[in-house]
């Protein structure tokens, strides 16, 4: 490896952006390499993590995409390590450390009004953010998972699930963990509807321990007939019911 080649870390980091990128603007690769100046399968190779991306390929990816794809290093501005920054409630991490952990979210399908839709969220402790973040996966809409960075101020007691994508915000409030680990709230976020078409949407979400599922986990879309919807909805339901948030409209 010469000293402008990147790490693995930072490669997968890059390469999962440019996917995502990709997917979003329903762009090539060949069409990427070719704004970017780069052979396609330079492109391919790095993507598949068969040879680093080097700087100056990043650089040129960069340009090509019109965003950053590297992640800015912390800087030394006196936060003190293992304590969030004050916009993210200056938590220290043994504090929040109750929080981490892979977890099923649970929240309706946007495509089916009677059916629920579930993946899995991890949340981890981010050194060089010095934050608890989440990543998503398992979703059957791989394209569209999210990640960011948990917020968990002092004044208000919930827990803020942000994602602050070139301005573009997706959040989710949840309360604080039920005595059996479960964390209930409200997602706002935008839902792709015909063509290129964006609507906001919000909806209640659960995030349930996957410890606490047992072995049996399956991920998906479930319909209103289906086991895993009998077994998951009434998570949902106690959201409203309980209530761990209220929905108010005008009349």
């Amino acid at each position: 490896m010469s000293d402008d080649d990147l790490s693995p870390e930072e490669n997968k980091a890059i390469s999962g952006v440019i996917r995502e990128e990709l997917a979003r603007r329903r762009m090539t690769r060949g069409a990427l390499a070719d704004r970017a100046k780069l052979s396609l399968s330079t492109l391919e190779k790095a993507l598949a993590g068969q040879r680093s991306f080097t700087l100056a390929t990043v650089v040129r990816l960069e340009e090509a995409l019109g965003q950053p794809l590297r992640k800015p290093r912390a800087k030394s501005n006196g936060v003190q390590s293992g304590v969030a920054p004050d916009e993210l409630g200056s938590y220290a991490r043994t504090a929040v450390s109750f929080i981490e952990g892979p977890y099923m979210t649970i929240r309706a399908s946007f495509s089916d009004p009677t059916g629920i839709y579930t993946y899995q969220t991890d949340i981890r402790w981010d050194e060089d953010v010095s934050a608890l973040a989440f990543q998503e996966s398992e979703r059957i809409d791989n394209e569209f998972r999210h990640s960011g960075v948990v917020s968990v101020p002092h004044q208000s007691g919930y827990i803020y699930l942000v994602t602050n994508r070139h301005g573009q915000y997706r959040m989710a409030i949840l309360s604080r963990p039920t005595i059996t680990g479960e964390m209930y709230g409200l997602l706002s976020t935008l839902h792709l509807g015909k063509g290129t078409q964006l609507t906001p949407v919000a909806t209640p979400i659960v995030l349930v321990p996957l410890r606490s599922l047992g072995k049996d986990v399956s991920f998906g879309r479930f319909g209103a007939s289906s086991e895993e919807h009998k077994r998951l909805f009434p998570f949902l339901r106690r959201a409203t019911e309980d209530p761990f948030l209220l929905m108010v409209t005008a009349r």
